[in-house]
């Protein structure tokens, strides 16, 4: 699978795809009681994780040893816990070993485990405006999707659309923005550019 295709690739990660397809799955019968309650309980210790990096304090006698061994400029003050997660140097996992108080709170957890929740959970919060701001797309999207197309539209005259792009889409003659945007060889870019006429 090229990601490149994916419409919404911020939302669609491999680190959440249990947490996204489980419950169906569940649904239609295809994944047992015991892997749907096992990846409920994954999604709620993630969250449970996010809330206390969120909420946690630190000194800098705590985290300044840190700081230092990744080359990652001091602390002076108390704070929270999450702009220190934030820097590009720091890692959840590197967090856990220094910090005496986040390995407390994480000793309930299998070391496989951990490292599944750590990942889920740094991506989370070190991309939540990206992610964010993708949410909002697939809500504008939704909005689209009875948006109707003109059969007659000359997609020719847009040149921001890729060539690919034109050809299908005078070829195809989508009904709805929805149907345009699940045209193969139709990137987000594309779709974004008919959303941006068609609001006008």
């Amino acid at each position: 699978m090229f990601t490149s295709r994916a419409e919404f690739r911020t939302l669609l990660r491999h680190d959440n795809a249990d947490v996204r397809l489980t419950p169906i799955s569940h649904e239609l019968g295809l994944a047992s009681k015991e892997r749907f309650l096992k990846v409920e309980n994954k999604k709620r210790s993630c969250d449970e994780l996010i809330d206390f990096i969120r909420n946690c304090s630190i000194t800098p006698d705590e985290i300044n040893p840190l700081l230092i061994a990744v080359n990652s400029d001091e602390v002076r003050q108390k704070g929270k816990l999450l702009p220190i997660l934030l820097r590009p140097q720091v890692s959840l996992p590197d967090l856990i070993e220094h910090l005496p108080k986040l390995k407390d709170f994480l000793n309930h957890v299998s070391e496989v485990d951990c490292l599944l929740l750590c990942e889920q959970a740094e991506i989370v919060l070190k991309y939540e405006g990206y992610i964010e701001k993708e949410v909002d797309m697939v809500n504008k999207f939704i909005k689209m999707e009875s948006i109707v197309m003109k059969n007659d539209f000359n997609y020719n005259e847009l040149n921001s659309l890729s060539m690919e792009a034109r050809i299908k889409l005078s070829a195809i003659r989508p009904k709805t923005l929805g149907q345009a945007s699940r045209i193969s060889g139709i990137s987000p870019a594309d779709i974004s550019v008919l959303m941006v006429h068609i609001s006008r």
